[in-house]
């Protein structure tokens, strides 16, 4: 019998094909990859360069399977076990779907990183970055669950066991959708106020936040939760619903910038007019970029009765340089008034009238 006959010469001839195109299709795969990442170099374009490391995984796998896909047009008619065929054909249609769902996901990523490009949170006036950033990030993770979502159901309907499971998770609608809606009402709540959240952005990345007596700025946003990293490097965790709740004060809503207030208690003889032109000296002379130029004042808030409260007023770009300079200013208005004017310094007084004296002294001398 002919070698060329033989039906194991024939299987180990497909697959040798099937190896050869394979690796054909990485090898075009990566000159491609290589061509486009020289041409991104000499743009000097980071976003390409970007864009090619996300799709580099699905577009070789892609090439891969394209190659096995020629190898085995060519050999449709070889005699082989029925229960291998069936596996080979599932084993391609996952290979497909994960293709597929890989891609979709690389292309969110490109997407989203073409949206954000040239706004930096880090950027000193970083509102209108702060605003796309977190719709884009959010957008982009509920794009990620839809494409699992679709993906897995695709991949259960591949395998008859399943496939009414993969239907099922498909037709989301009607009595299904209804009782999984009912079952899961909290967490379907909680997706939707992380929605609302990236849609109407009542709190936005880089915020400057205050919750439950905790000064913080939001470092992430997800669809269940927010996390909140605090001055002195805690993170604070909280449910998105708490943001649609519960009031909470929010520093950088419409701009970073924020006026301060430093309180002094004095007593009545202190200088309010010295104190204010000192208070004008520190903004221009020490206060350096931390004060903006914007208010710089001082005003009697409250008379007790034994003593003044005065508010020293300042402003600056950011809340973070407004609490250092709410400290330089309330550190040389004590040193000033303790040299310059300390009976300026609140006291406490007692009055006693000549009968009160009379008798302290007769009882002195009895």
């Amino acid at each position: 019998m002919p070698i060329s006959s033989d039906p194991a010469f024939a299987r180990l001839s497909a697959l040798a094909l099937a190896l050869l195109l394979v690796l054909a299709g990485l090898a075009v795969h990566a000159l491609v990859l290589r061509a486009l990442r020289k041409l991104a170099t000499a743009r000097d374009e980071a976003f390409w360069s970007l864009a090619l490391d996300l799709v580099k995984g699905p577009t070789r796998l892609a090439a891969a399977l394209l190659g096995l896909d020629l190898a085995l047009a060519g050999f449709a008619d070889l005699d082989l076990p029925a229960a291998l065929l069936s596996a080979a054909h599932k084993l391609h249609a996952l290979s497909w779907i994960a293709v597929f769902a890989w891609t979709m996901l690389a292309v969110g990523g490109m997407l989203a990183q073409w949206l954000q490009r040239g706004n930096s949170v880090l950027a000193e006036d970083n509102l209108r970055a702060r605003k796309i950033v977190t719709q884009v990030r959010m957008f982009r993770r509920v794009f990620s669950v839809l494409v699992i979502l679709v993906a897995l159901a695709a991949a259960l309907m591949v395998f008859d066991v399943t496939r009414g499971i993969g239907t099922s998770v498909l037709a989301s609608a009607g009595i299904a959708g209804a009782v999984a809606g009912l079952s899961a009402q909290k967490f379907l709540a909680t997706i939707f106020a992380g929605l609302q959240i990236a849609i109407t952005q009542p709190i936005r990345l880089d915020d400057v936040v205050v919750l439950e007596g905790e000064w913080g700025r939001v470092e992430e946003i997800t669809l269940t939760y927010v996390v909140v990293r605090i001055w002195d490097q805690r993170r604070l965790v909280v449910p998105v619903t708490y943001f649609l709740e519960k009031p909470l004060q929010n520093w950088t809503r419409s701009s970073a910038e924020i006026l301060g207030s430093v309180f002094l208690s004095l007593d009545y003889r202190a200088p309010v007019a010295a104190l204010r032109a000192e208070l004008s000296r520190i903004c221009a002379e020490d206060a350096g970029e931390l004060w903006d130029g914007r208010v710089c004042g001082m005003q009697v808030t409250d008379s007790g009765a034994a003593t003044l409260t005065v508010r020293a007023l300042v402003s600056s770009r950011d809340s973070s340089r407004n609490w250092d300079l709410r400290c330089l200013v309330r550190e040389k208005l004590v040193c000033y008034i303790q040299k310059n004017h300390p009976e300026a310094l609140p006291l406490a007084r007692v009055s006693l009238n000549e009968t009160q004296a009379c008798a302290e002294k007769e009882s002195q001398h009895g």
